[in-house]
């Protein structure tokens, strides 16, 4: 399978699902939506998205039945990305080759435009009109998200991430690590693949393998980031508490282990295997 040619076709369904939640009207001010806007497009590879998608195929759906799922996904991570970069996070100047958003705008409609990209995710996951599905499979997906998003996941690992010294805090490095990179970065990926397994039908024990599927797939990427940014000052310090070779070890066979989970899934499941081998063994 061809994994750059299943991305390109599915990188269009997701952008113009996207494009939808920002249809020009009086209610939102113009400022606010160039400021939600200013990341999403262009984005960045739509891999969270894209899995969504593999994940409703893997189990016998359309991949259209996880648009919502992924367009959520999407917002979250942006939203993530905003309130990361703002002066009393990480303070970065740039993003994807472009003055972030509070720079390209101010702080305060940095702020407000990662808020309202929050919700927007909700908004998207809750209108009929976009999650046609079971209702049952739509408020689990909703479910996966919030969890995801919120004090257990996304910001909890980041307070922690802001807190964590790989110089100071000596034996329980690891486990820390480990634990940043299970909230900051795979909870978005149990997201985006149990949900949109969800959506597209799944059965209990089929969501029950892809979520610790997602969760290995989810560590193992935020390593091969690392380790694609292994000059910086930020990924050297975090790959100093693993060194290199146990890195790439580690990220190898946290994907044997999720590619396993998956074994007794069909061919329907190929792209999903063939985007978890993307995203850990990817150069780019």
């Amino acid at each position: 399978m061809d994994v750059d040619a299943y991305m390109a076709e599915r990188i269009p369904l997701i952008d113009a699902a996207i494009e939808s939640r920002f249809d020009p009207g009086p209610t939102i001010p113009e400022s606010l939506r160039d400021a939600m806007r200013h990341l999403l497009f262009p984005g960045g590879k739509r891999i969270r998205p894209i899995f969504a998608l593999a994940a409703a195929e893997a189990v016998g759906g359309r991949a259209e039945a996880a648009l919502p799922i992924a367009v959520a996904v999407e917002l979250v991570h942006t939203y993530s990305l905003v309130h990361d970069d703002l002066p009393c996070m990480d303070d970065d100047a740039t993003r994807r080759g472009r003055p972030t958003v509070h720079v390209a705008f101010d702080e305060a409609t940095a702020v407000l435009a990662g808020d309202a990209l929050l919700t927007e995710a909700f908004a998207v996951l809750s209108d009929p009109t976009m999650s046609s599905g079971d209702p049952a499979a739509v408020m689990l997906s909703i479910h996966a998200l919030a969890t995801a998003a919120g004090a257990a996941g996304l910001v909890g690992g980041q307070v922690d991430d802001l807190l964590f010294s790989p110089e100071t805090d000596g034996a329980v490095d690891h486990e820390r690590l480990a634990s940043i990179h299970s909230r900051k970065t795979a909870a978005l990926f149990r997201a985006a693949i149990v949900g949109g397994a969800a959506l597209g039908g799944a059965s209990e024990s089929e969501r029950k393998s892809l979520l610790v599927f997602a969760e290995e797939i989810g560590v193992a990427f935020q390593i091969a980031d690392d380790l694609l940014d292994a000059d910086s000052d930020e990924a050297a310090s975090i790959l100093r508490v693993q060194g290199l070779d146990d890195a790439k070890r580690g990220a190898e066979g946290l994907l044997d282990r999720a590619l396993g989970r998956i074994e007794g899934m069909c061919e329907r499941a190929e792209p999903l295997r063939e985007l978890a081998r993307f995203c850990v063994r990817r150069d780019r």
